[in-house]
């Protein structure tokens, strides 16, 4: 399977960097299957930099994986959000983009409620990541090769 990674730079050597914002699945190094998505991530750098990677799923890697956007998805980012760890090595989902991620924030704010929440959290078009998160899970992705986001 190839998954990308947008960035400003080649990154060979995928290393899960500790950030102080709390990310949908928690720390990790996140790719996604869809290339259109990662070059939109790139292109918030100045030299947005597309990143390939060829990943065979280990049978002996804890693995977390939600097709779609569930109550189950939406309790797991809020435990992930609220900097919480779990023990799942790889972690594939649907992506809490910007504006999901805004009523997610409303939700925890109690703002909104969690029916409001599932009333607005509609895609416009499907988003998906996976979260490398351990190490030993990164050994599994293989670089292959680097090129300009366009």
């Amino acid at each position: 399977m190839l998954l990308y990674h947008g960035s400003y730079l080649e990154i060979k050597s995928p290393k899960i960097l500790v950030g102080k914002y709390a990310k949908d699945f928690g720390m990790g190094f996140y790719c996604t299957i869809l290339k259109e998505q990662a070059i939109r991530w790139a292109s918030r750098y100045n030299s947005p930099i597309l990143n390939t990677y060829e990943y065979e799923k280990n049978p002996s890697s804890r693995i977390r994986e939600f097709s779609e956007m569930t109550e189950e998805w939406l309790d797991f980012i809020l435990f992930c959000r609220n900097g919480k760890k779990h023990d799942y090595e790889i972690v594939n989902g649907p992506m809490a983009n910007d504006q999901i991620y805004n009523y997610i924030s409303d939700y925890m704010d109690g703002a909104i409620t969690r029916e409001q929440f599932w009333a607005l959290a509609r895609f416009k078009h499907p988003t998906h990541q996976t979260a490398f998160c351990t190490e030993a899970a990164l050994r599994d992705l293989k670089f292959i090769k680097s090129e300009t986001a366009k």
